[in-house]
């Protein structure tokens, strides 16, 4: 039996990957930080998933599941690794709390690399386990390539994880390991519960409080109905599997017209239609 370690996996994508990987036969190491979650997941999902505990951003505990990922591997190499573990801390950039968008970057940038480190020996950086090398499936976003307004810590660590990516795919090209993208749009994932709880009071005295509690609703309404989480599993499975993977896949529910259209469309003209969609309006 293959195995894969997927970070972040008690809800969303995360789950969504190791239901779709465990139901095509692979034993799927997923992280967690909570006693309760493991035990939901190990019922939900059986012997074919095994719980480890840590914090992305917790060097240390970090490593002690990569240590005990390799008892249970048993000379072997692990399949895949799946760094989908993130978070997303809205604000605008004029008023965000440096502190909160240093966790922005800690978690969804750093972490990542903390988690590659640790696990790549196990995926064939170590001459001496079993096994053809690994694959390394970043999950990224739709921001990773296009910045939204009050998102702008989360779109400078998605478009970060791109680059860092970019970057380890040439550099693992030694090891054989291959490196690839997946930047999903909207998924139907309990984050758009936490999204609705957000407090927008701190920025209330601000410029910014009517087109924000505006962009709150737009994205709620639009991450509500987007694609459910299996479906991202599904690409995160192909590109794990398929022979010739492409470098980068996007997972974006809609009009594929549309979203052509939006591409090449000039940056200013986008500028353009958010402001009126926001009622932006130079003050002077």
């Amino acid at each position: 039996m293959q195995s894969v370690m997927i970070t972040g996996v008690s809800t969303g994508i995360g789950w969504g990957a190791t239901k779709i990987l465990i139901g095509h036969g692979f034993r799927v190491f997923g992280s967690v930080r909570k006693q309760a979650d493991a035990d939901r997941l190990t019922q939900e999902f059986g012997d074919a998933f095994a719980a480890v505990f840590f914090d992305v951003t917790n060097e240390k505990d970090v490593y002690a599941a990569a240590g005990k990922v390799r008892e249970q591997l048993n000379g072997e190499t692990l399949f895949g690794l799946v760094n989908n573990a993130g978070i997303a801390v809205p604000a605008p950039l004029m008023h965000q709390p440096i502190a909160d968008f240093r966790k922005q970057i800690e978690v969804n940038l750093i972490g990542q690399l903390i988690v590659t480190q640790a696990f790549l020996p196990l995926l064939g950086t170590d001459s001496a386990l079993l096994g053809k090398p690994g694959r390394i499936v970043n999950i990224s976003s739709v921001a990773g390539k296009n910045g939204s307004p009050f998102l702008g810590a989360y779109a400078a660590s998605k478009h970060g994880l791109e680059g860092f990516s970019e970057s380890l795919r040439r550099e693992l090209m030694l090891y054989g390991i291959d490196v690839i993208i997946v930047g999903p749009g909207p998924i139907a994932t309990p984050i758009w519960d936490k999204a609705d709880q957000i407090d927008l009071s701190p920025y209330q005295h601000t410029d910014y409080i009517q087109a924000a509690l505006g962009f709150q609703k737009y994205a709620l309404k639009n991450g509500r109905n987007g694609y459910p989480p299996e479906k991202v599993g599904e690409v995160i499975l192909h590109a794990l599997t398929t022979p010739k993977p492409r470098v980068r896949y996007a997972v974006i529910p809609g009009n594929p017209i549309v979203q052509m259209i939006q591409q090449y469309l000039p940056k200013r003209v986008i500028d353009w239609v958010i402001a009126r969609n926001l009622g932006f309006k130079p003050r002077r």
